[in-house]
Parts: C-alpha cells; sequence; structure tokens
C-alpha cells in the first residue's frame, strides 16, 4: 500500500463527560463551590491504524470516500469503578490481505464497492481512480478498525478495569458504527460479538444502577442532615447566642457540604439545587443575623469608648490636686464601671492610660502617708511604752487598784495623739482594749459576788437548801433502820443533790 493512500479510520467514540451541577451562590461571607464534579477523563482513543501487510498494493494514491456521519458522544453517569487484576493484550486485527476482503466485498467496474451482508450485497462506497485491489484494501482497512475497536471493547469487559456503564455506551456506539458501515469484511460477525458483549453487561449494568442509586440516596440523605443542621441553627433565637460557637459550627458544616461535593456521588440536578438553596438561605439568615449582631456591638463599643475617652481625659485632670483629687478619682471608677465594654484592644488602651491617672494621685498619698508616719513615730514608741505599763493591770489583784491604774494610762494614751497610718494605730488600740476587757471581766465577776441583793438572795435560798438537807438526812436515818431499800436510795440522792446546789450557791 502507498503512504499516500487516504486513510478514513474512525476513532473510537469518547463518552462526554458529565454536565456540571451549577448552583447560583451570591453569599457575601465567603465564595461558594457550586456543586460540580470535575469532568470525566476521556477514554483513550483506541483507533489504530492497520496497516495493510499485503505486497502487492501498487502506490498510486486513491481518493478519500465521503465520511460516514458520526454519532453524537453520549453522557457518562456516574458509576462504581472496579479496577483491573491484571492488564490483557490487544487482540489482532480481522481480515488483512486482499484475498479475505475479496471473500466480503467486490468492486464494480465504475470502482462501486460493495460488501456482501445478510446474504446479499450492500454499496459502501466508491473508488474510482484506482484498481479494485486498492479499492478492497481501503475499505478493508475500515474493517480492520471496526474490528479492532470491537477487539479492545472484548478485552476491557474481560479485564473488568471500566464501570459496566461505560462499557454499555461504548457497545452502543460501536453498534451506531457499525450499522451500514462502509467497511469491507464480516460485519455480521462483528455485529453477533457485540451483540454477545452487549447481553453480558446488562445485567452488570443494572446491578451497577442499583449501587448508584443507593449510593446518591445516601448521599442526599447525607447533604440533607447537613441542610437540616444549618435550618436548625438559623431558626434559634439568634440574639442571644454565643457567636463565636454559631460560626465555627456553621463553618464545619460549609466544610462539610464542600468536603461531600469533592469525595460524595453526583446528586441529581434538581435535588442538588433545592438542597443547596435551603442550605444557602439558612446561611444567609446566620451571616445577616450575625453582621447585624457585629454592627450593633460596634455601635456600643464606640459609645463606650467615646464614654472612657472622656473619663481619662478628666481622671488626667486631676493629677495637680493630689491627695485631695482621689475621691473625685473613685467617683470616675464608678463611671468607668458602668461605661460598659469598648473591645479589647480599646478598652487596654484607655485603662492604661486611666491606671496611669489614678497611680498618680495614690502614689502622692503615698508619699503624704510615709511623711506623716515618720512624724508619727515618736507617738508609736509613746504608746508602745504604755501599753508594756499597761500589762501590770492585768498582774494587779486589787480591781480598785487596777482600775485607777487603767484609768491613768487611758488618760496618757488620748494625750499622745493621732497615730498615722492607721493601721498601725488601730493595732495599737486593739492591744489595749485587750487589757481593759480583762479588767472589766473580773469587775463582773466581782460585783456579782458582793452583790446586796444578789447576797440576800443567796442567804435565804442557803437556808432553804439547809432545811431540806435537814429533813432529808432524817429521812435517810429512817430509811436505815427499816430496812427500806427504795426510800433510802430516793433519799439519798435527794441529798447529794440539794448538798451540791448549796455548794454551788457558797460559791
Amino acid at each position: 500500500m502507498s503512504a499516500e493512500e487516504p486513510n478514513s479510520t474512525e476513532s473510537t467514540p469518547t463518552p462526554e463527560s458529565d454536565a456540571p451541577e451549577s448552583v447560583a451562590a451570591a453569599e457575601p461571607a465567603a465564595p461558594e463551590s457550586v456543586d460540580a464534579a470535575p469532568d470525566g477523563a476521556a477514554e483513550p482513543d483506541a483507533s489504530v491504524t492497520a496497516q495493510d501487510s499485503s505486497t502487492d498494493a501498487p502506490a498510486a494514491p486513491a481518493p478519500r470516500p465521503s465520511a460516514m456521519p458520526r454519532p453524537p458522544a453520549m453522557p457518562r453517569p456516574p458509576a462504581r469503578t472496579i479496577r483491573p487484576a491484571a492488564p490483557a493484550a490487544p487482540a489482532t486485527a480481522g481480515p488483512s490481505s486482499i484475498s479475505d476482503a475479496a471473500e466480503w466485498g467486490r468492486v464494480d467496474e465504475d470502482g462501486t464497492v460493495a460488501v456482501r451482508e445478510n446474504g446479499g450485497w450492500r454499496v459502501v462506497g466508491e473508488y474510482p481512480d484506482g484498481t479494485a485491489a486498492e479499492a478492497l484494501a481501503y475499505f478493508a482497512r475500515k474493517f480492520d478498525d471496526l474490528a479492532f475497536k470491537v477487539n479492545t471493547l472484548e478485552q476491557r469487559v474481560k479485564s473488568g478495569g471500566a464501570a459496566a456503564g461505560d462499557l454499555s455506551k461504548q457497545a452502543g456506539h460501536l453498534v451506531v458504527e457499525l450499522t451500514d458501515a462502509a467497511a469491507v469484511g464480516d460485519l455480521q460477525g462483528l455485529r453477533s460479538r457485540l451483540d454477545a458483549l452487549t447481553a453480558s453487561l446488562a445485567d452488570a449494568s443494572a446491578a451497577e444502577a442499583v449501587e448508584a442509586k443507593a449510593a446518591v440516596d445516601a448521599a442526599i440523605a447525607e447533604r440533607t442532615a447537613i441542610v437540616e443542621r444549618s435550618e436548625a441553627i438559623a431558626a434559634q433565637d439568634l440574639s442571644s447566642v454565643q457567636w463565636k460557637k454559631v460560626t465555627e459550627e456553621m463553618g464545619a458544616l460549609f466544610d462539610a457540604w464542600q468536603n461531600h461535593q469533592q469525595t460524595g456521588p453526583r446528586l441529581p440536578k434538581g435535588a442538588a439545587n433545592q438542597l443547596w438553596k435551603r442550605f444557602r438561605d439558612a446561611r444567609a439568615t446566620v451571616d445577616r443575623q450575625r453582621r447585624a449582631f457585629y454592627a450593633e456591638l460596634d455601635e456600643t463599643h464606640k459609645a463606650a469608648r467615646d464614654r472612657k475617652a472622656r473619663l481619662v481625659e478628666r481622671a488626667e485632670a486631676l493629677a495637680p490636686r493630689g491627695v485631695d483629687g482621689i475621691p473625685a478619682y473613685r467617683a470616675l471608677l464608678d463611671e468607668w464601671k458602668a461605661a460598659g465594654r469598648a473591645g479589647r484592644k480599646a478598652d487596654d488602651a484607655l485603662w492604661a492610660r486611666f491606671k496611669a491617672a489614678g497611680d498618680a494621685l495614690y502614689s502622692a498619698r503615698a508619699e503624704q502617708a510615709a511623711a506623716t508616719e515618720a512624724e508619727s513615730a515618736p507617738r508609736i514608741e509613746a504608746r508602745t511604752a504604755l501599753l508594756e505599763e499597761a500589762k501590770a493591770v492585768t498582774d494587779e489583784p486589787n480591781l480598785a487598784k487596777a482600775r485607777a491604774l487603767l484609768t491613768r494610762i487611758q488618760r496618757q494614751w488620748d494625750d499622745v495623739g493621732r497615730i498615722f497610718p492607721r493601721e498601725k494605730e488601730r493595732a495599737l488600740d486593739d492591744r489595749l482594749r485587750v487589757i481593759e476587757q480583762e479588767l472589766k471581766g473580773r469587775e463582773d465577776v466581782d460585783w456579782k459576788r458582793n452583790n446586796p441583793e444578789t447576797k440576800a438572795r443567796a442567804g435565804a435560798m442557803s437556808e432553804q437548801l439547809q432545811q431540806a438537807i435537814a429533813k432529808l438526812e432524817a429521812a435517810r436515818d429512817a430509811a436505815e433502820k427499816s430496812g427500806d431499800a427504795r426510800a433510802l436510795k430516793q433519799a439519798t440522792e435527794a441529798l447529794e443533790a440539794r448538798r451540791a446546789w448549796l455548794g454551788a450557791l457558797d460559791g
């Protein structure tokens, strides 16, 4: 065959990828990804030009016949692909010699080429400018191309390296190509082999379709769960939620949605669009409320920031007043607490200035207190000496002398004067108060013991108890003489009780 001979070999049709699932996502917060799976990789072109092995063909060029119309490519549905265990070797083409082509074809004198098919002859084309051998060789190559495609499809079915649905579609394409094919060869044999392939793929395609439907149903359920959770978040009272937590949860739901798009099966366009619309609306509701919340929060922070800035200016203006400015600063501090939050950064910066103004006032007071404490050192020593002297009040048994000593010490204590800081003065006063309380307790006990009225009541009671004791002693003696154990026991117990009361009364 001449290298210049025309070749009208047609390539194996490649299934088109699914149309992407388009979804309009006009979200202001973050760009949305549409539910569109990547286009399927095209099947490798299985057309290989089968070179005629015959050496009898002359080197004369031949015109290219009119090409047969090519059927449109079919869309590729989702399918589960099973990986082959091992690749299969390609098969050889069909008739490759003029003698084989002559068995199935003929060339008329005017160059019309026909193929023997179904017990008759069908015209497949014309080859007017070449010999009969060249015409048959040309259309035999067309048959070889078709045979190679059928052989390749048989090997792919045998190896199991592709989805049954894809293989069924390719078989359908080949059926169309073999219908009234412009080729010379055993076309009916090719159709029989192709019919057998189609039948074997029918059950696998049906099972594959069932699995694909189950996978799609599960994917719809998973994506519906994402939508329902987002709608539940959007339906709650968003005026009292923790927006950080809500934002994180909505972000996690959106990530799950994107991951489901990328890794899950492809959903029907109607169901996918409906779910996306619900999810988009829920996210828009949450985002709208979140924007409104933070806009209101910004206004609140701005108002609080302005109030605190004015408080800082007033606090800094108190610096020349020194210690006298502390009461006013405390009032400003109360206003600061009621001013509200202005945002962390603004609050920290303003508080640093406000605190610095207060530190200046309290530093002045600390300096004043240090000077006053230095002046109070002699008075502290004087009161400490009086406390040492007051220890004798506790040791003095005579209450009158103890009271006179304490009264003198108290007068000297007051004459010393005030002591600063106040904490030290209170500590010294507490020590003297302990001595005063101890003496007062002793005086109270003595008063109770020597009170005339108390003594009179105690004398009458003592006399009554003594009379009762005498009667009980007589009753006890009588019980002993009579041998009445019960009366003896009662008299003894009553006598012991009366004697105990008398002892307590006499002190």
